[in-house]
């Protein structure tokens, strides 16, 4: 099994993560890591942080000339706005300074119902943990999924299929083709129509003090059938992917394949038909409306899953709110924040879904080791073509 946890603040010395049940001899890199952070960073949109933070990661444990060891992993990223911070983010109490407390919370984030759940006087006690800042970690633990992932020849590739409700064209390339033609846009797409509009929308919402959301697509392929169970509620695949997907700050709605068009469409124009390819001795389907995902496990075909994100609730032309200790009715505080990070939210989404590909991976296939998984994974799909 595959499991981590994150800690840090938002303007703390650094993010960290340890990651437990990673097989020995994985090769790991800064390399690979760092690239995906600095994908995370990308996107026409994004705020002032992003000129000052260049996220790096440092492997701290669990990894020896370039191969893990089968021990935790541990993973940080230093914030470098930490040296501006250093006095109002201090653990010293005697650094306390009651005229930096913030108490004007702001709609749409968790400052208020975090200050209230925890008892919390000053905003940003709440605010400096619930900050999308997180993530930069996260999306340093999907590059060491993603690497074991690779190992097996399976492949992620996230990227936006629409932003302030401008849609964007998707062509039908394998992942590495995709990946490539992705890079090449600020936004994220294949459709250089598109991320016209796009902007011209963006700068538009940053000319009004506003912000923008939109949606992200991952597309997964090579993963083989029956990973994930539908035995039990916890270990179905679609049920984890979308709570990992909805535990990213501001994604508010998940779906699978053809999603929530599929509850307007008959069945028989929903439903993926069965044959048999002689030729690769395997079971197939003849569309991919389920999106790789039947009963609660994949089937072998893509997994293709989609993730809706609202609007960045820190605006520039604040909404109203209520001081925690006047009561009386204010604009909420202004943080630095983004117009849009639709782009970057695809790189965390890519993150958190091979994060969860990688524990059912280790679930079905488990060992200590890659060797050991090998076998395992060679023999199941043996059995998969005797079938």
């Amino acid at each position: 099994m595959l499991r981590y946890l994150t800690a840090g603040e938002s303007h703390g010395p650094q993010l960290t993560a340890i990651i437990e049940g990673v097989p020995a001899g994985l090769k790991v890199s800064a390399g690979a890591i760092n690239r995906d952070l600095g994908r995370r960073q990308c996107g026409y949109g994004r705020g002032g942080r992003m000129l000052i933070e260049k996220d790096q990661v440092n492997i701290l444990s669990g990894v020896r000339w370039g191969e893990t060891l089968g021990s935790p992993v541990t993973l940080a990223v230093v914030n470098r706005d930490w040296e501006n911070w250093e006095s109002r983010m201090s653990p010293d109490p005697a650094c306390y300074d009651e005229s930096i407390r913030v108490t004007r919370p702001r709609p749409g984030h968790a400052d208020l119902t975090g200050a209230l759940k925890y008892n919390q006087r000053d905003v940003r006690n709440i605010l400096e943990r619930s900050s999308a800042r997180e993530t930069a970690v996260r999306v340093a633990v999907g590059a060491v999924a993603k690497a074991l992932l690779a190992e097996f020849g399976i492949s992620i590739c996230g990227f936006v299929t629409e932003l302030g409700g401008i849609k964007a064209k998707r062509p039908d390339l394998p992942n590495a083709e995709l990946a490539a033609r992705l890079a090449e846009s600020e936004l994220f797409t294949c459709d250089p129509d598109a991320d016209i509009a796009m902007k011209k929308h963006i700068d538009l919402m940053k000319q009004n003090g506003d912000s923008v959301g939109g949606v992200v697509e991952v597309n997964v392929s090579g993963v083989p059938a029956g990973l994930g169970s539908y035995v039990q509620w916890d270990r179905k695949l679609d049920a984890r992917l979308a709570m990992a997907l909805v535990s990213i700050q501001a994604i508010k709605g998940v779906e699978f394949g053809t999603g929530f068009a599929a509850a307007a469409t008959p069945g028989s124009q929903v439903h993926d038909e069965i044959v048999y390819d002689t030729a690769a001795s395997t079971f197939k389907r003849t569309t991919n409306r389920a999106g790789g995902i039947e009963g609660g496990m994949s089937n072998g075909e893509d997994i293709v899953v989609r993730a809706a994100m609202k609007p960045i609730p820190t605006l520039y032309k604040p909404l109203r709110t209520v001081d925690i200790d006047s009561k009386s009715v204010i604009e909420a505080t202004v943080e630095r924040s983004d117009v849009c990070a639709v782009p970057a939210a695809a790189v965390v989404a890519e993150a958190v879904v091979a994060i969860e590909i990688a524990n059912a991976f280790l679930e079905k296939f488990g060992g200590d080791s890659i060797a050991e998984i090998r076998r395992n994974y060679e023999s199941y799909m043996a059995y998969l073509k005797g079938f």
